[in-house]
């Protein structure tokens, strides 16, 4: 009786063989380092330039060690982590904007284990350090720029259609339409159910006058926030790429926030310059008397545009392109002056955009319009009194080029103009990421900074080894043999946990290290469980043997309830919380499948070895 076969024992011992493989890369620690990248994709890092990096930490007086290059990103390894932003900022003033240079922590985790594709657990932003940054997507205006659109396209078939006496205005979400006659009013209706059925429509007689507001449904103002919270997720995603950064987290927060996460990062005004950026490109002609005459309203950019370096200047309403249209941007220099320019590829859409309005006016001026949203943050009072914050979006918009156009362009050229190598990099990276398809601003920002990150891990590798020590030591001195087994179950339980994280490649966290914590404890509860239950059998007269084979039977039905619904409830934490909480959820749950296969068979495997098979008198316990 309490015999395994010889599988069963070689089976256990291929999982622990296989958990001690994948968990060994966490105990080599990781160096400081400095990653070198191409600002664009199509840069590649040669030993050029690789020279030129160490030199400039030379000059610092810093020591380095460990210089690699893959061709397309290049690593210098530092002794001291306290040099690492010194040493970025020297490096990437050395190498110039057209290359990226971060801060990073390059594994040393043995070239062999590399080979058997184990390597160390990825630590979350409080454990590495990094920055935080929270960001909310301002919906109301992708609504509002909607409705303007909708605006202009009644505006056309007013005029098509030779429509005297009507007008069409937007204010507060609503699209007002005043006509003079009832039948003005249903051929617009009928227009607008054609071409835009999303509206929904409320006819009002006013003042011997026709109204017809329209508003957007709840369906698909949903819609359109969707799209642009997804789009602005995109373009963050594409510009952390561009920076990077070893292991991001770019995720939506609620309806329309977004939160970034970039672990390894201390260079907080760099990180917020290039993510933050709420900026976009447009073309507009400019403004003539033709266009003072037709347009109706006042040039939205007027009082907003700055003085550009042609003197102040008036563009149109409408641009011809925007910087959603770009598919590619890359810098380059003009061969005559030697200044920066920005070569442009736009999409057919844009191409064909350009051609046609370039075409139509050659010798007029076309302004590139650089558009960037700043924050400001304002507290008010809320219907019921209360002071509240909010977030309010002011464009800034600068004429960086005003060139004549001296004939039709189509879906590549470029932009010259810009006086700042560094200006024209940092337009191209917007450019090339993507343009947002909303403004955002900055709700919350947090640096952790990597001394606080490694006192971080420090004091939760300490909770673990208290915790474990005192654990152990309850176990081994009530309940002998059976807590001896139960303490060597529980070192392979913490051992497979690590390596199923370093495995599946989950990302550990302070929470995380938490949740280690929690199921050193509840291996230790299933334990207890079994123990107990064989206790209560010896008490019962039943010979030994016997109360060990009935006390794991018996017991597994108790600890399979206790731990499925507790791994339900890490499931559900996972499902709906984010950052901390969805740390703490992965490594609770991981643990409970862990503690159930060690506590019900390693456990039960060491008791077979030291008592199955043989006559037991008594048992220590």
């Amino acid at each position: 009786m309490n015999r395994y076969p010889l599988w069963k024992y070689l089976l256990i011992l291929a999982v622990i063989t296989v958990g001690v493989i994948y968990a060994l890369p966490n105990i080599y620690p990781p160096d400081p380092a400095i990653q070198i990248s191409g600002s664009s994709a199509a840069l590649d890092i040669d030993d050029r330039t690789m020279t030129k990096a160490e030199q400039a930490i030379k000059e610092l007086g810093v020591d380095y060690f460990g210089a690699e290059n893959s061709g397309t990103s290049g690593l210098i390894r530092l002794y001291d982590r306290s040099m690492q932003l010194s040493v970025q900022r020297k490096v990437q003033e050395a190498l110039g904007s057209d290359y990226v240079v971060a801060v990073n922590l390059a594994p040393t985790t043995p070239q062999w284990l590399l080979d058997l594709g184990a390597g160390p657990m990825k630590l979350g932003l409080d454990l590495a350090g990094g920055v935080h940054f929270l960001l909310e997507v301002d919906t109301a205006r992708v609504l509002t720029e909607e409705l303007e659109s909708i605006e202009d396209t009644v505006e056309k078939h007013i005029r098509s259609e030779r429509l005297h006496g009507v007008d069409a205005r937007v204010h507060d979400g609503i699209m007002t339409i005043t006509t003079d006659t009832d039948e003005q009013r249903m051929k617009l209706t009928d227009f607008l159910r054609k071409e835009v059925p999303e509206l929904q429509y409320e006819r009002v007689e006013q003042g011997g006058k026709f109204l017809l507001n329209a508003t957007m449904s709840d369906a698909y103002i949903r819609q359109k926030e969707d799209y642009a919270v997804s789009q602005n997720l995109t373009t963050l995603r594409n510009r952390v790429n561009e920076i990077g950064v070893a292991e991001p987290m770019v995720q939506r927060q609620g309806r329309n926030r977004i939160v970034v996460e970039l672990p390894g990062i201390q260079d907080t005004a760099r990180a917020k310059s290039i993510i933050g950026k709420t900026a976009n490109l447009e073309f507009r002609l400019e403004a003539n008397e033709t266009t003072f005459t037709s347009q109706r309203e006042e040039f939205p950019w007027r009082d907003e545009l700055k003085q550009s370096r042609s003197g102040n200047n008036v563009v149109e309403k409408r641009p011809v392109i925007t910087g959603s249209m770009v598919t590619n941007a890359q810098i380059g220099y003009d061969p005559d002056t030697s200044l920066p320019q920005v070569n442009i590829t736009l999409d057919s859409q844009g191409g064909t955009a350009m051609h046609r309005r370039t075409r139509d006016n050659v010798g007029r001026r076309m302004a590139v319009v650089f558009i960037e949203y700043k924050t400001e943050i304002k507290r008010q009072r809320s219907g019921d009194g209360e002071e509240e914050i909010v977030y309010e979006q002011i464009p800034q918009a600068s004429i960086i080029s005003f060139p004549v156009i001296q004939g039709a362009l189509g879906r590549s050229f470029r932009i010259t103009g810009i006086d700042n190598p560094a200006e024209a990099s940092e337009l191209a990276l917007l450019l090339r990421a993507g343009a947002l398809a909303a403004p955002m601003g900055f709700v919350e920002e947090r640096t952790i900074g990597p001394s606080l990150g490694a006192e971080n891990i420090a004091l939760g590798v300490k909770s673990v080894q208290i915790g474990l020590a005192l654990v152990l030591v309850f176990m081994l001195f009530y309940y002998k043999v059976f807590g001896f087994a139960a303490n060597i179950a529980l070192a392979v339980n913490l051992t497979l946990l690590i390596a199923i994280m370093s495995m599946f490649g989950a990302t550990l966290t302070l929470p995380g290290i938490a949740g280690i914590v929690l199921t050193v404890g509840m291996a230790v509860d299933a334990n207890v469980l079994i123990f107990s239950r064989i206790r209560e059998e010896l008490a019962n007269g039943v010979p030994p043997q016997t109360a060990i084979k009935s006390g794991f039977e018996r017991a597994l039905e108790t600890i399979l309830d206790a731990n499925i619904t507790t791994f339900i409830v890490a499931i559900i934490l996972y499902g709906i919380g984010t950052g901390s909480v969805k740390g703490f959820a992965v490594t609770l749950a991981i643990g409970i499948v862990t503690s159930v296969f060690t506590a019900t068979t390693c456990t039960r495997a060491i008791v077979n070895l030291i008592y199955g098979g043989r006559r037991v008198n008594k048992l220590w316990i």
